[in-house]
């Protein structure tokens, strides 16, 4: 019996079915600070499509968030220390920060079959798609969320408020440069409302496995 709503919710049953033996996809989301890159790739999650990749960072917890469900917070010895032991996928300074995605837990869930999805900035995405590891360039598919205009961006960092005037003023200029790099990625969203960004981005990934099936 199909389940699900529409052809869409069909073709995605299938290919679900039929993901034994085949390598999982990893969804690699870029995008400056306010596009919207994780909170796509958390609904991705929600919704049972991927497992998220929770990062490690050494920035500030904020209010809110969980140690171990929103990231892995670490110190910066310890980030250092994990640094030197070759533990990390990709790491980068950012905003001050080091952010990092651990190699292990990312490669057991692709060769698993399992679909991983990584929010992370330019620095990161340039470390990944130079990784040396097969199973790392099969499962590869990187994505660059857009934001229509910076006066769009402003407003949609503005209405988090989680940002002093003098951190919303680095990120800014930060994602003037970091949106100089969506032509290196393989697809570029240009962002419209969560919703139409969202089904974009599942379209990709549907279209990813499909061309896994079997590999």
């Amino acid at each position: 019996m199909l389940v699900g709503n529409g052809t869409a919710g069909a073709v995605r049953y299938f290919l679900k079915k039929r993901m034994s033996g085949r390598l999982g996809v990893l969804l690699l989301v870029s995008g400056p600070s306010g596009s919207g890159k994780t909170s796509l790739c958390q609904a991705l999650r929600d919704a049972g499509e991927v497992v998220y990749s929770i990062s490690c960072t050494t920035r500030r917890i904020r209010d809110g968030e969980v140690d171990g469900e929103h990231y892995h917070f670490l110190s910066v010895e310890e980030f250092e220390r994990r640094v030197a032991a070759g533990d990390f996928l990709e790491h980068a300074l950012v905003h001050g920060n080091r952010y990092g995605t651990l190699k292990a837990s990312v490669l057991q869930r692709l060769e698993a079959g399992t679909d991983v999805a990584m929010d992370i900035d330019v620095q990161g995405a340039v470390q990944v798609r130079g990784c040396e590891d097969e199973f790392i360039r099969k499962a590869l598919v990187d994505v660059f969320v857009m934001p229509p205009t910076m006066e769009e961006l402003e407003e949609r960092l503005s209405g988090r408020g989680t940002e002093s005037a003098g951190e919303m003023e680095v990120r800014l200029a930060n994602a003037a440069a970091e949106m100089e790099h969506a032509e290196a990625y393989g697809h570029v969203i240009e962002s419209g409302t969560r919703k139409e960004d969202y089904e974009c981005l599942l379209g990709l990934l549907v279209g990813a496995r499909g061309k896994r099936i079997g590999k």
